[in-house]
């Protein structure tokens, strides 16, 4: 199964992203699945419904949604090969620019939105600075040279990683999207797994610089995500 870890600021429109691609993947026989995070409430996993794409929502409330994020990962891997996806998207709650929810060795996605500003990409961290795909929204309502200047500072930040223009409505250039996602390698497991650079600081070991994905890796102040086909222990 693939895994996509998709990150992005608050309404730059990672849903609508991923439901387009989702479309295209379906339409070439592949089942898709997301895991949602966010902080205190989300209506997102009705569109996802609505859509036919099975979905788990995990709500970190009080914590920091990217360690509520890592200390689920492995779950939510697991949870995607029970219901047999080819692929799962991770969408992340997207809070803050200093978010870091990437995984070394599974595709990295950031959505950025042209509306922002043009100078916006060099105030983003992690979450953008070590994505493999950036998808720029919301190009078609700005001017073409504020587009030109949004591209070219995003490549500045990341040189190497894939930029493309995407629109969540109309769909416009999702096919080059799902065309970088078929390419993605399948994930096994994320046990003994490294983030792509350490969480910001809070109160879990990943606050003070863990990078290890894993249960015994985990102590503190820790959330899990509850599952609905999980078995009782």
């Amino acid at each position: 199964m693939r895994l996509v870890t998709v990150a992005g600021g608050p309404s730059v429109g990672k849903t609508s992203i991923i439901l387009r691609a989702s479309e295209l993947l379906h339409e070439q026989g592949l089942r898709v699945g997301v895991v949602k995070f966010d902080a205190l409430s989300t209506r997102d996993d009705q569109l996802y419904r609505e859509k036919g794409i099975d979905v788990t929502v995990g709500l970190s409330g009080s914590l920091c949604p990217d360690h509520y994020f890592v200390s689920n990962v492995q779950d939510c891997l697991e949870w995607g090969k029970r219901q047999g996806f080819d692929l799962l998207f991770t969408e992340s709650a997207g809070l803050c620019s200093r978010c870091s929810p990437h995984v070394k060795g599974v595709l990295a996605i950031c959505i950025v939105d042209a509306l922002a500003g043009v100078h916006t990409p060099k105030k983003i961290g992690p979450m953008l600075r070590l994505a493999d795909i950036v998808v720029i929204t919301k190009g078609d309502v700005v001017s073409q040279v504020e587009r030109e200047v949004f591209a070219y500072n995003v490549r500045l930040v990341c040189p190497g990683a894939h930029s493309l223009f995407c629109n969540g409505i109309t769909g416009q250039g999702a096919a080059r999207l799902v065309d970088r996602l078929l390419c993605a390698g399948a994930t096994e497991s994320l046990e003994g797994s490294h983030l792509r650079f350490p969480m910001p600081a809070a109160v879990c070991p990943y606050c003070v610089g863990e990078t290890v994905i894993g249960e015994t890796h985990q102590r503190g102040n820790v959330k899990k995500l509850q599952f609905a086909d999980a078995e009782v222990k």
